[in-house]
């Protein structure tokens, strides 16, 4: 049994956690699967230094069962990871870890849960810092799970299973859960299912970590595969990317009611080998999205329009590696980190918060079957 921190280490303001890191490199996370290299597989850990652009060799921080996915708890120096149970459930089904962060950015497991199904593929923490949800991209399922105060997930509040399938066999065979988020105002958890071209919507009640019954939801164009979606700043605009069709979809979300206004591809119009989508990200600033194709290995930007949250091409620009699963823009607004699935590696881009472009990737970095980055900040 894992014997949980003392609470006066946990409960330490994470604002003085993150004083400690601006005094040194900021630290990166990194999540991997599986992948070719299993003995290999866990949490790195590697320092970027934002005024070079230089990311350090990246080191094990912590041994886990295909950490794919990271998040980070609003208050505490927690971070949580999806993936393999420490111990094979009877069911079969996935683990959240949580990782109590220590002021020299160790981690140490403190606790995990049932993820609430199988195959868990993304984590996010809600604003309160109470709750946990996941995706189960496996069986199709997401679930809520409650936290205590010192950030240890201890019981699961709600699942969902959807069924039916979509059109594009083999992957759309039925419901497959990829990305759960919290809105703002932490009263929604927004649900894109690769395997039902849907965005669910379901009411969150961060008192219990309890989900409600569901809301009217986006449907996007058959065979499309929502993967990832990223808000706006004010949550005026939603980007969907969508996997399997190479697109992003822009839309609003108000008062319950979903208005598509726009798809632009990923892809050049005279590409024909085979690509999938991963990643979308808007710029701190607003002004740029940015999408990663796993195929074409490259990064497609965008031109936001502020007012209306129209997109206008800007560039592809390689990304340095094979398959782009995850890239992360860094706090300052000037680098973009891009983790590249099956080179094994991870590479950095410069980025120019004026005009959105990124330049040639540069200062990379070895890991096994990175799928996730996570600042710590």
């Amino acid at each position: 049994m894992i014997t949980p921190l003392s609470s006066h280490m946990l409960k330490i303001p994470f604002a003085l956690w993150c004083g400690c890191f601006t005094l040194q490199a900021a630290p990166v996370f990194i999540g991997t699967s599986p992948g070719k290299t299993p003995a290999g597989q866990g949490i790195y850990l590697a320092d970027f230094d934002a005024s070079t652009g230089k990311l350090s060799e990246p080191t094990l921080a912590a041994a886990a069962k295909g950490p794919g996915f990271l998040a980070l708890h609003p208050t505490l120096p927690v971070i949580y990871a999806c993936g393999a149970p420490s111990q094979p459930l009877p069911n079969g089904g996935s683990a959240v870890t949580a990782f109590a962060m220590d002021a020299e950015h160790h981690l140490r497991s403190i606790g995990e849960s049932f993820a609430g199904g199988k195959g868990a593929c993304h984590v996010a923490v809600d604003p309160a810092g109470h709750t946990v949800a996941v995706a189960n991209y496996g069986d199709g399922s997401f679930a809520t799970i409650r936290l205590d105060d010192a950030g240890i997930p201890y019981a699961v509040a709600s699942v969902v299973a959807h069924t039916g399938s979509g059109p594009a066999k083999p992957r759309q065979d039925g419901p497959h859960a990829h990305a759960v988020y919290f809105d703002r105002s932490n009263t929604h958890v927004f649900v894109p299912d690769l395997g039902l071209d849907q965005v669910f919507v379901y009411p969150f009640d961060a008192a219990t970590s309890k989900l409600g019954e569901p809301l009217p939801s986006l449907t996007t164009a058959p065979s499309a595969g929502p993967r990832h979606l990223a808000f706006s700043s004010n949550e005026s605009h939603a980007y969907v990317i969508n996997e399997l069709n190479n697109t992003v979809l822009t839309t609003t979300y108000k008062d319950g009611k979903w208005t598509i206004i726009d798809t632009v591809t990923t892809l050049p119009v005279d590409f024909t080998e085979t690509s999938t989508t991963a990643e979308i990200e808007i710029h701190p600033n607003g002004r740029f999205v940015y999408a990663s194709n796993r195929g074409h290995d490259s990064l497609t930007v965008y031109q936001r329009d502020l007012q209306t949250g129209a997109l206008k091409f800007l560039q592809h620009a390689p990304c340095g590696g094979k398959t782009p699963r995850h890239f992360k823009i860094d706090p300052s607004g000037r680098w973009l980190l891009c983790a590249h699935q099956n080179s094994d590696t991870v590479s950095v881009l410069a980025l120019d918060p004026a005009t959105g472009v990124l330049g040639e990737a540069s200062s990379t970095v070895k890991v096994p079957c990175p799928t996730c980055l996570l600042f710590a900040r």
